[in-house]
């Protein structure tokens, strides 16, 4: 097993960092060039923001705070939110990130994967899967887009099957259901999408406990773990969370 990444997320709304339940009831979280500062100082592997109301609003992502954010920023960095271009996300990379994500974009466009993996490379590039449970189709689980709202007809694993094929280089399943319950991430899920592609699969939604990360490592099989309400109000420290995978026998950095 390689070893596992810990990725704190910035949620971004109105140039702050955010934290909500089930996609809705957001809070202030802090400012993010003070977060990814702390973050790096303090063991964390990966980094993400995401500007979760731009495609809502239908507008790009806010630069400026990316490039802020990037002055600070000693580690991988990942980047999404409003970006339905090639352009945009070459913005977005100039701006300094390391990698863009994209979701309702995506799923709107799929040849969009196609374009930016093959302009930056797929190593360059993060397919976003929001999903919520839903019995009638084959996974158990149907994709979403616009943050959360819409209901997309997709079905998770066929998503996530054709997204790699077309280009992409990461994946990033989150389950509304579990999102900022902290009642743990939605294995099956994780687990599903993991079976089913080759490229690293970033758990998300749901992280409450270290076993929670435990869970998603060994039962889920991810290559990322991705959390966010945790970190940011100290409830977890990612060095004793390292630790702690250590000795039940997860690698880390």
């Amino acid at each position: 097993m390689n070893n596992v990444l810990i990725m704190p997320c910035l949620d971004m709304k109105g140039g702050r960092v955010v934290k909500g339940v089930h996609f809705v009831d957001l809070i202030d979280a802090g400012d993010p060039v003070e977060c990814a500062r702390i973050y790096c100082e303090n063991g964390a592997d990966e980094l993400a923001f995401l500007d979760i109301t731009a495609s809502i609003d239908k507008r790009k992502t806010m630069l400026e705070t990316v490039r802020q954010v990037a002055r600070v920023t000693t580690i991988p960095f990942t980047v999404g939110g409003g970006i339905g271009s090639v352009t945009d996300a070459e913005e977005v990379l100039e701006s300094g990130a390391n990698r863009v994500s994209i979701s309702s974009a995506a799923l709107r466009n799929p040849a969009l994967i196609d374009k930016i993996s093959a302009k930056f490379g797929s190593t360059k590039l993060v397919v976003a899967i929001d999903v919520d449970r839903n019995p009638a189709f084959p996974s158990g689980y149907e994709v979403y887009i616009d943050g959360g709202s819409t209901a997309t007809g997709k079905d998770a694993i066929e998503w996530a099957r054709e997204a790699e094929t077309r280009g992409a280089g990461y994946l990033l399943p989150t389950s509304k259901a579990c999102d900022g319950a902290k009642t743990g991430y939605d294995i099956p899920l994780i687990r599903g999408i993991k079976e089913m592609v080759k490229v690293p699969v970033i758990a998300s939604g749901g992280a409450g406990t270290m076993e929670h990360f435990l869970e998603a490592a060994h039962k889920g099989k991810a290559d990322i773990l991705l959390a966010a309400s945790v970190f940011h109000f100290g409830e977890i420290n990612i060095i004793e969370l390292k630790k702690y995978l250590n000795k039940k026998g997860v690698k880390t950095k």
